[in-house]
C-alpha cells in the first residue's frame, strides 16, 4: 500500500501551491510519485524534501530552468552553480540600486538628466533673475545639447558660464524672453538682433557657443539645438533668424537651415 500524503497536504507542508507543485512536475523538477488504491498521489518524505529543495533555490533567485541541473549535480558542482547565481544576483542588485538611485534623481529633475556642472549652471540663473519658465527653457537647451553633441558638451558649459559671466549679455538675453510674446514684425525685434548680434561680435568668448557646436554637428542638429522650441514663439524663431543673418554678414559660418 503506498503511504505518505496528499498534494493538498504536501502543497502545505512545503510552503507551495498545489499549482505550483504541479508546474514542478511539468519542468521535471519533482517527479510525480505513484497513486494510491483510490487514485489519489500519495508525497512521501523524498518527495517534500525535493519539494523543498526546489522552493528553497527558487526563492534564492536561482532561474527553475536550471534547478534540475543543480540538484543532481555532485557537492563541487553544485556549490560553483550557487555562486554563479549569486554572481548575477549581485549584478541584478546592482543594476536595481542604480535604478532607484535614478528614481530618486528624477524627483529633482535636473540631476536626472544633466551632470552637477550643468545644475549648478542652472542654480546660477535662477539666482541671477531668470524666471523659472527661463530657466526650463536653459534646462532643455543643455539635455539637448548633451543627446545631440554629447563630445562637445564640456566645451558648451564653459562657454555658458563665460556668458553668465557677461553681464550685458545676460541683460540682452532677459529682454529676448520678454519679446518672445510680440509680433513677429514687431519693430523693436529688429533692434533686439541688431544688439544681440553686436554683442555676439564684441564677446568672442559669447560666439564660440554657436561656433563650437557647428564644429561638432551637422545643420540639422544645429537647427534642432538653437531652433528648439520656436515653433510656439514666432516672435523668438524670427529674432534667431535675424541674429543669425546678422552674424553671417559679419562672417561667421552659421548654418542655413
Amino acid at each position: 500500500m503506498i503511504s505518505g500524503v496528499t498534494i493538498g497536504q504536501a502543497a502545505a507542508f512545503a510552503g507551495v501551491t498545489i499549482k505550483t507543485i504541479r508546474h514542478y512536475h511539468r519542468l521535471g523538477l519533482v517527479d510525480e510519485p505513484g497513486r494510491d488504491g483510490s487514485g489519489y498521489r500519495r508525497y512521501g518524505s523524498s518527495d517534500l524534501l525535493r519539494l523543498v529543495q526546489v522552493r528553497t533555490l527558487a526563492e534564492s533567485g536561482v532561474p527553475l530552468y536550471e534547478i534540475g541541473a543543480l540538484l543532481d549535480a555532485d557537492p563541487q558542482r553544485f556549490a560553483a552553480g550557487l555562486a554563479e547565481v549569486n554572481r548575477r544576483l549581485t549584478e541584478r542588485i546592482e543594476e536595481l540600486i542604480a535604478r532607484r538611485d535614478s528614481l530618486d534623481r528624477l524627483a529633482h529633475s535636473d540631476r536626472a538628466l544633466l551632470p552637477d556642472r550643468a545644475c549648478a549652471l542652472l542654480d546660477r540663473a535662477a539666482d541671477l533673475g531668470f524666471t523659472p519658465q527661463e530657466v526650463a527653457a536653459h534646462r532643455e537647451g543643455m539635455v539637448l545639447a548633451r543627446a545631440l553633441v554629447p563630445h562637445g558638451f564640456d566645451d558648451y558649459l564653459t562657454q555658458a558660464e563665460h556668458a553668465l559671466d557677461d553681464t550685458q549679455f545676460l541683460a540682452l538675453n532677459k529682454q529676448c524672453w520678454a519679446a518672445k510674446d510680440l509680433e513677429p514684425d514687431d519693430p523693436r525685434i529688429e533692434e533686439l538682433a541688431t544688439a544681440v548680434a553686436d554683442r555676439f561680435l564684441a564677446n568672442p568668448a559669447l560666439l564660440a557657443i554657436s561656433n563650437g557646436l557647428q564644429a561638432r554637428t551637422d545643420a540639422t542638429r544645429y537647427g534642432l539645438l538653437n531652433h528648439h522650441g520656436e515653433d510656439q514663439a514666432p516672435a523668438m524663431a524670427r529674432l534667431t533668424a535675424l541674429v543669425e543673418t546678422k552674424l553671417r554678414s559679419a562672417g561667421v559660418d552659421i548654418p542655413y537651415q
